[in-house]
Order: structure tokens, then sequence, then C-alpha cells
């Protein structure tokens, strides 16, 4: 064959694009596509929240039960939306974890800059409401009814506290230690525990704690609470980036 003939064959076979390894940190995508991916994550997520939370409650009386679909579903729901949607945002689906990124990765590191976490809070904000919005429509709940469900009290705002510094700990040890390809299972599962295991039932996120004043249901949280989870969630933040760097301070090699 001629060298005409193998420029020709080799042209008329497509190239194929290299792909990273598993686990790599995945190409950087435009702003635009990660704030949409951010949004419509978001927005899924707080639909599973609060539409396995109504599913619940007319299914069952027993509010154990109640919790139990409500954990369960959220579990699933995380893990896939992690999956799908981290190779292209990072799926943060929350603004204590973004400002997090941005903290950790302020001073040339890797992580999202200040302005693309100015964009990424007000598409996880937005995509939360209407992800509340969604999950009333789908059951034929008022489309926006402000919660009544009280969340005040002290110990509540303590679960939170401990609730959102187990999440940051957990995502940013993964991240020290390369083990973020883990993220869709170990996150989905902390979040599944933290149901359980913390007063508040771990809600973690203020952008989800937003979008379910939206929605008087099992998984709704009253306005009048807001400002006192947020808070408590963004301690929570600060608490888990310090225990982050203790437990996970790079090594230096001693001397002989």
């Amino acid at each position: 064959m001629t060298a005409t003939h193998e420029s020709a064959a080799e042209s008329a076979i497509p190239a194929v694009e290299p792909q990273p390894a598993p686990g790599a940190t995945p190409p950087r995508r435009p702003l635009a596509a990660r704030a949409a991916a951010e949004l419509v994550g978001t927005a899924a997520l707080v639909a599973v929240v609060v539409g396995s939370g109504i599913q619940a409650t007319e299914l069952t009386k027993d509010v154990g039960v109640q919790l139990l679909a409500n954990s369960l579903a959220t579990v699933f729901g995380l893990g896939v939306l992690i999956l799908l949607l981290g190779p292209v945002s990072g799926a943060h689906f929350n603004p204590v974890v973004t400002l997090a990124e941005w903290w950790t990765g302020r001073r040339g590191g890797a992580g999202v800059t200040i302005r693309e976490a100015a964009v990424y809070v007000p598409a996880q904000i937005v995509g939360a409401i209407a992800g509340a919005i969604l999950a009333d429509a789908m059951f034929g709940e008022p489309l926006v009814e402000w919660s009544t469900h009280d969340r005040s009290a002290g110990h509540l705002l303590l679960g939170e506290v401990v609730a959102t510094a187990g999440l940051i700990l957990l995502i940013f040890g993964l991240a020290r230690t390369d083990q973020l390809r883990f993220a869709p299972v170990a996150v989905a599962s902390y979040i599944g525990a933290a149901y359980w295991f913390t007063s508040s039932t771990s809600f973690a996120n203020p952008a989800v704690t937003i979008g379910r004043t939206f929605s008087d249901t099992f998984a709704g949280i009253a306005p009048g609470s807001l400002v006192g989870f947020t808070g408590m969630q963004l301690i929570g933040a600060v608490v888990g980036l310090a225990l982050v760097a203790l437990i996970f301070t790079p090594g230096r090699e001693t001397a002989a």
C-alpha cells in the first residue's frame, strides 16, 4: 500500500478521544453545563426526599416505617445522582460542599473558584425549590405551602452540626486519600445512616433545607427553623474541615 493509500485509510477511521482513568479528575466542562448539572441534580434530590416522604405517609401511619422508606429512597436516589452527574460538576448539590471546596482550593489548589461557587450555590437553591414544588405537584399537594414542621429545638440543631461535619469529613477525606471514586456509595450510605443516628434526620444541606420549607409534608421544615438549621450546617462545615486538616495532614519524612 502506498503512503497516499495509508493516509486515506487512516483518515477514514474516526479518532477515538482518550478517556480518563477510573477515579481520575474528569475534563473541565463549561460552567453553564456544570451549573445545569447542579440545578437538575439538587432538584432531583429534593424531589426524591419530599416525594418519598409524601408517598410513605400515604402508605402507612407508622412513623418508623415512614422514615425507613424516606431514607432508603434518598440513599438510592443520591447514589445514582452522584454517579451520573459527578463527572460533570462534581455532584455537590450542597452549598456547604461547594464553599468548603472553594475554601480548600482558594490558594491555587484543585476546586471551584469563587466565580464558580457564585454560580453553583444559586443553581442549587433554585433546583431545591423546584424539586420540592415538583414533588408536591406529582402527589396533588399545593404547589407552594409553607411547612409547619418546627425543627428549632436545640438537640436538633446539634444534630445538624454533627451530620454536616461528618459529611464534610467524609467527602474531603476521600479526596485526600484519592478514593473519590467511591463517593456515590460512601456519601449515599453516610446520609442514609445519618437519617437514623442524628436527631435532625440529617438535612446537612442549606439548599435542600430551603427547598423543604416549600412543602408542608413529612419532609418539610418550617421557615422559622431555617436560619437555625442553615447556621448549624455552616458551623458543621467548619468543624468538618478542621477534622480533615487534623486527621489527613500530609505525612512528612523524619530524619534517620
